[in-house]
């Protein structure tokens, strides 16, 4: 194809040409009639050596002015096709990190508590610790402030502290938070043993849920 190209790139230059050589072939016959007639008056050795001149000329005059162009016009082309294709893999690349943050947007939204006065993380949040580990645990439980996200999505939060729990409570109380019918989760957890008995343990936790902002 590249071969192709060449071959019609210089018909077309051959054609732009050809008035300006025929009209310098004009002005230059009669240079060459009397170059020629120098020549055959040359001796054979003389000769020998104008030929080798001419042809070095010859040599010099093609690969300045017909094979390194050609050259450099390949090489450019052979560049941008390596930049276009450099170019094509980034926007690929590009396309699937869009793809793949639409996806975890869209679980993100699936994964939205209800919004409005009907939903209290709160409530839903103490319920689960009464039930799971007992009122009389809860050493506090906090509202934490809302918080805004990107695209649309507000946080809650709960703070909470939990007193003198075995290690069944603990785990009783992270599956109760686990197990809720709403996509509650914790984003932070601090387990202390407690010095006055070494089989107890206090925690802290932030209970959080995600909300799609109405």
């Amino acid at each position: 194809m590249l071969k192709e190209w060449i071959d019609d790139l210089r018909a077309r230059v051959m054609d732009l040409l050809r008035p300006w050589l025929k009209q310098a072939a004009t002005r230059i016959d009669p240079m060459l009639v009397q170059a020629r007639g120098r020549y055959q008056k040359l001796e054979p050795r003389e000769r020998i050596l104008v030929q080798i001149a001419g042809g070095l000329i010859g040599i010099f005059l093609i690969y300045n002015l017909i094979y390194m162009p050609i050259v450099d016009l390949s090489s450019g082309l052979q560049d941008k096709i390596t930049q276009r294709q450099n170019d094509l893999i980034e926007v690929r690349r590009l396309a699937g990190t869009y793809a793949q943050l639409k996806a975890n947007l869209a679980n993100a939204e699936k994964r939205t508590v209800p919004t409005g006065r009907d939903f209290s993380l709160f409530s839903v949040v103490e319920a689960s610790m009464t039930k799971t580990v007992g009122r009389d645990k809860i050493g506090s439980i906090t509202p934490g402030s809302d918080r805004k996200l990107t695209d649309g999505f507000i946080e809650y939060s709960v703070q909470l502290k939990l007193d003198n729990l075995s290690l069944s409570q603990v785990v009783d109380a992270l599956y109760g938070i686990n197990s809720l019918p709403m996509p509650i989760g914790v984003s932070n957890i601090r387990i202390q043993r407690r010095t006055q008995d070494t089989h107890s343990y206090d925690v802290d936790l932030t209970c959080v849920a995600l909300a799609k902002n109405a």
